[in-house]
């Protein structure tokens, strides 16, 4: 549970494994874009700063959150890439279209990590509020997308 008022993206550089030689594909939800661009933006800072290559870092979006799935299998099939992270944000509105988009984003997303040979990162925001998405995406909450990029040069540490 985050904490108010606290910025849950800092790290420290040095214990982060260099991305110097690590692949990453990023896919990206088109829906909520002023939101998902700004979780991209904090996980390109973040996978920069860690000695990650502009060339190594490769968006692809898609409409939604749910099409997130099929993008990730879809670079995964490349074999170009040595993770994935998908970004996206669910904000609840007044039908049970919230629950099921988040139960199925999360399930996909779970189903092709315990399948697939590389990690699948989950940055996908289930908020309540836009304000609760707005502060988790560059916000007063920090970037859930710097903590998204973080897991990812650990996760492709661990398989190297």
């Amino acid at each position: 549970m985050a904490t108010a008022n606290k910025n849950l993206s800092n790290y420290d550089k040095n214990t982060i494994p260099d991305a110097r030689d690590f692949r990453f594909g990023i896919v990206v939800s088109d829906w909520n874009s002023h939101i998902t661009d700004g979780l991209y933006h904090g996980a390109e800072a973040a996978l920069l700063d860690c000695g990650a290559l502009p060339q190594n870092i490769v968006r692809q979006n898609v409409p939604g959150s749910f099409e997130l799935i099929f993008g990730a299998k879809q670079l995964m099939k490349t074999g170009n890439f040595d993770v994935i992270i998908t970004i996206g944000s669910v904000i609840k509105g007044e039908t049970m279209h919230f629950d099921f988009v988040c139960q199925g984003v999360t399930n996909g997303i779970a189903a092709l990590n315990a399948e697939g040979e590389i990690p699948v990162i989950f940055c996908v925001l289930t908020d309540n509020t836009e304000q609760q998405s707005i502060d988790r995406s560059g916000g007063k909450h920090g970037n859930k997308g710097t903590e998204a990029a973080i897991a990812a040069i650990k996760m492709v540490a661990m398989t190297k």
